[in-house]
């Protein structure tokens, strides 16, 4: 269990180091562990996304705390979480210590000029493998078929989030409203 322990530390400690960009920017880092370990399959981390948006707090943190819970329960989400908020910790220490006018710094603001791109392609990638996941059939002989409903709902609701009344409304209503969809039309 020592070992496990540790093991989910060094990983969200890892994503929350280099996670730029916040929550979403975790999803590419969460979708590797996928391949390198045994904690969560890639069906169980598109559950986990729609936990972490449809609970308060910040997705990143959220999908820690579940990852970690899902692998050594109660002490194993404890552990992910401290994993992941410790290097923001660190950083904003020394950022307050050390650093006056830190946001005026070229250098500091080249290298967050030179990131956004990176963040935005690993969140783009990340998006891409989430829609694999949850628009398509996937068939345990490799094949995959679309999900015909799942791509209506999906296009309805992005249609209508961009309606800027409709981006008024609070993400869990939107999220409540495809709950009761998929009950009533049996995705």
């Amino acid at each position: 269990m020592i070992t496990m322990a540790f093991e989910l530390f060094w990983e969200f400690f890892k994503i929350g180091l280099f996670a730029v960009g916040g929550g979403p920017a975790t999803l590419p880092y969460l979708m590797d562990l996928t391949k390198t370990q045994d904690w969560y399959t890639m069906r169980e981390l598109t559950d986990m996304i729609a936990v972490s948006e449809s609970t308060p707090g910040p997705l990143g943190l959220n999908m820690s705390t579940y990852a970690g819970f899902e692998t050594l329960g109660l002490f194993g989400g404890l552990v992910s979480t401290f994993g992941l908020v410790l290097p923001s910790l660190i950083i904003i220490i020394l950022i307050a210590k050390f650093l006056e006018n830190f946001d005026q710094n070229k250098i500091v603001k080249g290298a967050f000029y030179g990131i956004r791109p990176a963040v935005t392609a690993a969140i783009a990638a990340a998006v891409l493998q989430v829609c694999r996941v949850s628009l398509l059939v996937w068939h345990d002989d490799g094949t995959f078929e679309p999900s015909i409903k799942t791509i209506i709902l999906c296009a309805i609701i992005l249609g209508l989030l961009q309606v800027p009344k409709c981006k008024k409304i609070h993400p869990v209503f939107w999220f409540l409203g495809a709950m009761a969809v998929g009950i009533i039309f049996r995705f």
